[in-house]
């Protein structure tokens, strides 16, 4: 993806998948004629980075279910994508199971109870640290940009805390909505 232009819609990636349809990254890659696709890195729970726990309202023990994954586009890595979910919502779950989840993680959601209704997108950008470089294939010195997206129901209550990271020398432009 690196000097492509890549402009990305949120909306499906919030929405529950129909049955039987790809996730919503590999349906996006394959549109555009590329193949997306993902490994997971580490499935289990976690004490959650300071950022995480804040958005998730978890309190000092910070204890969250982690899913990482590595995504693909074209057998390339592009994202490293990490999203926790407290623990009185994923344990026990198939979002703490390390296997791919049919249908994907939000459509679990969904039927869990759990339906975005609030999306709170912050964005940063640093150096990439040793792990980020090695996933990312980056050299050292890379600059990355990390995206946090806070999922919440439209009470108010956060259900999912995802941060993204991603190479800095990309172009990405996120629409919200159609």
């Amino acid at each position: 993806m690196s000097g492509d232009a890549w402009i990305s819609e949120t909306t499906p990636y919030l929405a529950p998948r129909e049955q039987g349809k790809p996730d919503a990254w590999t349906e996006e890659a394959g549109r555009r004629g590329r193949r997306g696709g993902q490994t997971l890195l580490q499935v289990g729970e976690v004490s959650a980075p300071a950022p995480v726990r804040a958005a998730l309202n978890l309190g000092a023990d910070g204890q969250a279910v982690l899913r990482s994954r590595l995504i693909l586009l074209d057998g390339h890595p592009v994202e490293i994508a990490r999203s926790y979910y407290p623990v009185t919502v994923a344990r026990g779950t198939r979002l703490a199971d390390p296997r791919k989840i049919p249908g994907g993680a939000v459509s679990l959601l969904h039927d869990l109870g759990f339906s975005s209704g609030v999306v709170l997108e912050d964005v940063s950008a640093g150096l990439a640290d040793p792990e980020e470089r090695e996933h990312l294939a980056l050299p050292e010195g890379s600059a990355v940009l990390r995206l946090l997206r806070t999922t919440a129901t439209a009470e108010g209550v956060p259900f999912e805390a995802s941060w993204m990271t991603m190479p800095a020398d990309r172009h990405l432009t996120y629409r919200l909505g159609k």
